[in-house]
């Protein structure tokens, strides 16, 4: 887009605060209400390059460009301006009456990934976006107009929202945009019958069925209103209520009475409800050319941006909104300067640290890094906090540095530092101020940490994940790699501020110095990069992919962190004895078969003996010329009926157990917790699958007894049950949808074993009475075909000869055409364009199939053909754990998500809960894909809930 340059200038957008009238004049528009009306006012609208629904966001946008220059021409035009938002979560009403909105259907799939856009366009526009958990906006407006209306000044709430129209009065009126119509006390009038003060009353006795507020039976607005005129008030009503005439109105009165005071709470406006900032925060003040340019170009927001910037006249009507407009034109980006770690700021006193609050409230924006003492979030204490508010403008606040011995580092004003309490209170408000956007690099670590200290970081921008989305499979995401490929920037390294070896120490005992060069470096480059690469996702038809899959991924996995999971130690502790008993009798048989003792441990000592002493061949060698004692090679040598391999893979497996789980799992438990805290990587894998490190809960085998008996050592708490939630054949399932193979899209149609019927397709036997060994060879083709399973890795795997592998999967070929098809179509796409996607729009890079080597192009094909099978299935998975929240905490449960391996979700939730939680589990998993893509076959979720994971799994 060429017609917003991002130093344009905004000539319309009003200058309000220095026009004559009151000092205070409040305009708080009811955002919500204008949502729903731009979302059903216009036809469906996406944006071309990603199909990202944006009607509501572009009849948004029309409205409040209109509002805002409509008030510039008022001559009493508002001083101070919001935008207030309902938040996600139910509010106090529902503790009060839990049937309270329970009637009101979902939002439109379409209009729910507009919601945090909505936002953004309120802030690209320099309008404060306001939202509280647990009150609605209509309390959040009521506070703010009691305020003002107090204090002297004038309100105007921009809605037509009956349930406001109690607060009208001399200094509080409404305005209706769509109608252009001012609502004084005599439009209230006309309305309810009653003046404004009296409108609550009314709604107690009328009810609303849209909010499901019960009110009293059989009685509408006219008599309501008569009712209260007559009485004075409701209280009068309903203590006089045995002198009514009519038998069935004061029938009715006498025996709801309780049902109305309950009614009156519901629809009574909140004045007390708790400012998110404080008022003066909300003054006037002109949008940032820059950030509005970015937002409308992400937006292809061509038609509105020309009005913006004076090309046009704002449209009096939804209808003229745009949208779906070509691929814009790159913006340039503006010179960001040189990196000078030596201009960042020591923030050592509370002044000094509320000026750089105050900063980032008015810059809309602030990049933002956690410094601390450990690798888990779950147990890292906080040492210091950095912040950045513009390229070169940054600042560190130590927090809990601290001399090794206990000492100074030079003199006792040293470390001086403000009390952590102190710090996080002024530090609180605004990060979790929705109209101060947060960016971080890795923000699921820097939100799990925070969230310890009761800081809940919202709006976040993650620039690894921004990254991830736009260069998966190309490179790494981390920040130092990012800021030398995009800024062409090394940043100090972390062993430079705290040495290495034996000599590395806690950054809590860096200096305060090089702590401040380091950590507040980290702040500035993640804004870099934020602006560098954020403007490209919707250039390169990726938004959706960040924003529905991605972005809010960062908050429901530190969550998952912080809570942890319990285990069992002493079922662990005997575990680990018994291996530790078996890999002696292993060892000594292993001794016994060589014929002399040697190190199971050593790949050197058994390459001697295997090849050496015993004269074994075959396999591959080592890069030192050695043959391979790997895995695949011992498994290979094992299937030609030698003993010795097969001892030394049951060893290296208990090995590897006991190493890495039931000994490290003990040493896993915090101390803080008495939980063991799994953490998860978002940009590790190029598909979009999680991994899961210190401690990797996701390589437990579940089809060994020894993994199985691990797996019994993750325990529910007293009172409580683990609910394991697996998606059944997910990726089969995706492969018979994504290939459209006829044969199993009618076998997971019709709900039958797929295994057995592909075995029936292949091998022409029916499905009654079928030898299970002919399903072994079917299911082992199903889940090996889509990873290029070979004739020789199948025959490893059935216990059969190659030859006769091979014709296995020629005649799975022959049976499936579709899936040769799909094999070859994604191949061919991968060498043509270097990338595949999924069905939710995920790139892939793949960048092997175009390699020289031929074992690399070979290598990518295979990833190629099982990127967007495997990537669907995490994306799915992604969209699940996402909406899983929200879904528990709608359904009044207090189910916690623990885990999520592979294609599994794992809850605690009371014994009282498990089945509620287990129906609403798989509700959202199996419609997890929608309303994005219609999956052409079932998704199928198996759900158990048990004292143990493994019993539950």
């Amino acid at each position: 887009m060429t017609d917003l340059a991002p130093d344009a200038a905004l000539p319309d957008l009003p200058r309000l605060a220095t026009q004559d009238g009151p000092a205070t004049r409040l305009y708080l528009i009811d955002a919500s209400g204008f949502i729903f009306r731009a979302f059903h006012a216009l036809p469906p609208l996406t944006r071309k390059t990603d199909g990202l629904p944006i009607g509501a966001i572009s009849g948004f946008c029309n409205m409040l460009w209109k509002l805002l220059v409509e008030m510039k021409a008022q001559p009493d035009g508002p001083t101070h301006l919001a935008a207030i938002f309902d938040h996600s979560e139910k509010t106090f009403r529902n503790h009060l009456y839990d049937q309270y909105k329970a009637h009101r259907p979902p939002p439109p799939e379409d209009l729910i990934p507009q919601f945090p856009l909505v936002r953004e366009a309120a802030r690209a526009f320099g309008v404060p976006a306001l939202e509280l958990p647990g009150y609605e906006a209509d309390d959040l407006i009521a506070a703010y107009a009691c305020k003002v209306r107090d204090a002297g000044g004038l309100v105007t709430i921009v809605s037509s929202d009956k349930d406001l129209m109690q607060l009208v009065g001399e200094r509080v009126s409404m305005l209706d945009t769509m109608k252009n119509l001012r609502i004084g006390p005599e439009q209230v009038m006309e309305k309810f019958g009653v003046s404004p003060d009296k409108v609550v009353d009314v709604q107690a006795l009328c009810g609303d069925s849209v909010d499901n507020v019960p009110g009293a039976p059989g009685i509408g607005i006219k008599t309501a209103s008569a009712l209260i005129n007559e009485y004075g008030d409701l209280d009068t009503l309903l203590a006089r209520a045995g002198e009514i005439k009519q038998p069935k109105r004061r029938d009715t009165l006498i025996e709801f009475a309780d049902q109305i005071r309950l009614s009156r709470q519901l629809v009574q406006l909140d004045c007390d409800t708790p400012l998110p900032v404080p008022l003066e925060d909300l003054v006037v003040a002109e949008a940032d050319a820059d950030v509005l340019a970015k937002f409308l170009d992400e937006m292809e927001f061509r038609t509105l941006a020309r009005r913006v910037s004076g090309g046009g006249q704002p449209s009096s009507s939804l209808a003229a909104a745009p949208g779906g407009s070509p691929a814009p034109t790159p913006l340039p980006v503006a010179d960001q300067g040189p990196i000078d770690v030596t201009k960042y700021v020591c923030v050592r006193d509370l002044e000094t640290l509320n000026a750089w609050v105050d900063k980032a409230r008015a810059k809309g924006i602030v990049a933002f890094d956690t410094e601390t003492d450990a690798l888990s979030s779950a147990n890292a204490g906080l040492v210091g906090v950095s912040l950045a508010v513009a390229p070169g403008e940054a600042c560190y606040i130590p927090l809990g540095h601290e001399h090794e011995g206990g000492l100074a580092f030079d003199a006792p004003a040293d470390l001086e530092q403000i009390p952590l309490a102190d710090a996080i209170a002024a530090l609180k408000p605004m990060l979790e101020d929705p109209g101060v956007l947060k960016v971080a690099q890795n923000a699921k670590y820097d939100m799990a940490v925070l969230s310890r200290y009761g800081v809940r970081v919202a709006p976040v921008e993650d620039t690894m994940l921004i990254s991830y989305v736009l260069e998966a499979g190309l490179h790494n995401h981390g920040m130092d790699e990012l800021s030398k490929l995009w800024l062409g920037h090394s940043p100090i390294p972390f062993k430079q501020v705290t040495g290495t070896g034996k000599a590395q120490k806690s950054f809590k005992h860096v200096a305060l110095e090089p702590a401040t060069c380091y950590a507040a470096e980290d702040a500035d480059v993640t804004l870099r990069l934020y602006e560098l690469l954020r403007p490209r996702l919707p250039r390169e038809g990726l938004l959706s992919v960040y924003e529905t899959l991605e972005r809010p991924m960062a908050g429901v996995l530190a969550d998952m962190e912080c809570a942890g999971i319990r285990i069992d130690p002493e079922r662990l502790r005997q575990l680990s004895n018994d291996f530790s008993v078996r890999m002696g009798e292993l060892e000594a048989e292993a001794h016994r078969l060589a014929g002399r003792p040697f190190n199971l441990g050593s790949p050197k000592q058994i390459g001697e003996v295997l090849f050496g002493e015993m004269g074994l061949t075959g396999g591959k060698m080592t890069a030192t010329g050695a043959q391979s004692t790997d895995a695949s090679m011992l498994e290979e040598l094992a299937a030609q009926g030698h003993a010795l391999p097969r001892v030394l893979l049951d060893w290296r497996q208990l090995s590897k157990l006991k190493g890495t789980y039931t000994d490290a799992l003990i040493a896993a438990v915090s101390e803080r917790t008495g939980r063991v805290h799994t953490s998860y990587a978002l940009a590790a894998t190029t598909t979009g699958r999680l991994s899961s490190s210190d401690p990797n809960l996701q390589n437990i085998p579940v089809r060994t007894e020894e993994g199985r008996k691990i797996r019994k050592a993750f325990v529910a708490e007293p009172g409580k049950v683990l609910i394991s939630a697996d998606y059944s054949q997910i990726e089969l399932r995706l492969l018979a949808h994504i290939g459209d193979i006829p044969q199993l899209k009618k076998a997971f149609q019709d709900g039958l074993d797929i295994h057995a019927s592909t075995a029936s397709e292949m091998f022409g036997v029916p499905i009654e009475g079928m030898p299970s060994e002919t399903r072994r060879r079917a299911k082992a083709i199903n889940f090996g075909i889509v990873y290029g399973i070979s004739a020789f890795g199948l025959a490893n795997q059935l216990s059969i000869p190659q030859d006769e592998a091979g014709a296995y999967i020629k005649t799975y070929f022959e049976r499936f055409p579709g899936i040769r098809a799909y094999m070859d179509r994604t191949k061919q796409a991968a060498r043509t364009q270097g990338f595949v996607t999924t069905i939710f729009g995920r790139k892939v890079n793949i960048p092997a199939v175009k390699s020289k080597s031929a074992a690399e192009r070979a290598f990518g094909d295979r990833a190629a053909i099982n990127a967007p099978i495997q990537g669907a299935a995490a994306d799915i998975m992604r969209r699940a754990m996402i909406r899983m929240p929200d879904a528990l905490k709608e359904a009044g449960l207090s189910a916690t998500m623990l885990l999520q391996v592979h294609d599994e979700l794992v809850f605690e939730a009371p014994e009282a809960e498990a089945e509620a939680t287990i129906a609403v589990a798989k509700r959202v998993m199996e419609k997890a894909a929608l309303p994005a893509v219609e999956i052409s076959v079932p998704l199928v979720v198996e759900a158990r809930a048990a004292a143990n994971w493994d019993d539950a799994h």
